[in-house]
């Protein structure tokens, strides 16, 4: 399996498990508050996945260490993860909805995917052709058509700048993670959820709001450990396969998932526009899986730590010990290359079109 169709084979679990989360969650709601819900969506990826890494760390003695250690220079990253994507957006979220109809809000939750993409083409040197600009924008119309609800659509300006600004919160925090996504991806999400958790479980509390029974709690760590743990290391390898942009656009997907677990779930029914949308997020993510972008480029010179196996990419002596024919993670040095070859804008692939 090509990288490519790894990475969207991951994006697309990824958003699958995602979207069952707003389904569910909307059954647990009426006994608790959308912030204190999502503090413990968070806590319980962070447990969830620190359990799995107390079994990891459980592995035969003089096992290799697979994945590359988080270390000091990825400090300020790791806090920008945490405060937009589990501070300030939360945050601004509620107060967008409070002072937002249901329509514009849903209609306005929909910015997360293009700011993802901007964001990553503007400010992180990404790189997204005309064919996957055209994947992509089918995706989030999708998204967009299936958001649409009948009924009144009013708010006031602070409302409507919260909102965005929660989008803008959380497409920061998407690209910072792929920023980060070349580091271990169960260490790197398992700080990221329990700092949010933690964050958004103080902000709960700060402002008084009622905190639910314990089945419920028991319920929301169940979810969060498959939602916002399991869900966001798929997508921390998905971003490092793909980049951010065209992760964004795979993610996009999550609603309509969502829509198909609401059937059963919750008695809910299919709309004609829900069909719509389906048809095309499938349409996109076709394109997304049948683009193909390759010239002649030129890698400069970069020195950096991650898991790597030896290709045109790793040519590199090895410490002691290493059996270089094994994946394996070390601090390398990239000598510039130039050379011709089908690629996407991962961190190794940030240059000039």
């Amino acid at each position: 399996m090509s990288p490519r169709v790894k990475g969207a084979v991951l994006g697309l679990s990824a958003a699958a498990l995602f979207g069952i989360s707003a389904p569910v969650a909307k059954l647990l709601l009426p006994s608790s508050t959308p912030l204190v819900l999502a503090s413990l969506l968070y806590l319980g990826g962070g447990l969830g996945l620190t359990c799995l890494e107390g079994l990891r760390r459980l592995r035969p003695s003089g096992a290799p260490a697979r994945e590359a250690r988080l270390g000091r220079k990825d400090v300020p990253p790791l806090l920008g993860v945490i405060l937009c994507g589990g501070i300030l957006g939360p945050v601004l979220m509620l107060v967008g909805l409070q002072r937002l109809s249901g329509v514009a809000a849903s209609l306005l939750l929909n910015l997360e995917g293009p700011f993802t993409i901007l964001l990553a083409l503007l400010v992180f040197g990404e790189h997204l052709g005309r064919a996957g600009a055209l994947a992509a924008g089918f995706v989030l119309a999708g998204a967009s058509v299936l958001g649409f609800q009948e009924g009144e659509l009013h708010g006031d300006v602070l409302g409507v700048l919260a909102l965005a600004g929660a989008c803008l919160s959380w497409a920061v925090d998407n690209n910072l993670t792929q920023r980060l996504s070349l580091k271990d991806p169960l260490a790197l999400v398992r700080i990221k959820a329990l700092g949010s958790g933690t964050c958004t479980l103080v902000v709960a509390w700060l402002t008084s709001q009622p905190f639910p029974i314990g089945r419920v709690w028991g319920s929301a760590l169940v979810l969060g450990f498959a939602s916002y743990g399991l869900s966001i290391v798929l997508d921390a390898y998905a971003l490092r396969l793909l980049g951010a942009a065209r992760e964004a656009a795979y993610f996009a997907t999550a609603p309509f998932v969502g829509a198909l677990v609401a059937v059963p779930l919750l008695g809910e029914r299919l709309r004609p526009l829900d069909l719509l949308a389906g048809a095309l997020m499938a349409m996109g993510v076709v394109l997304l899986l049948r683009e193909r972008h390759g010239h002649v480029h030129t890698h400069a010179a970069l020195e950096h730590e991650h898991l790597h196996v030896h290709d045109a990419h790793h040519q590199h002596a090895h410490p002691p010990g290493t059996n270089p024919t094994e994946p394996h993670s070390h601090p390398h040095q990239h000598a510039p290359l130039t050379h011709d070859h089908p690629h996407v804008s991962d961190l190794h692939h940030r240059h000039k079109h």
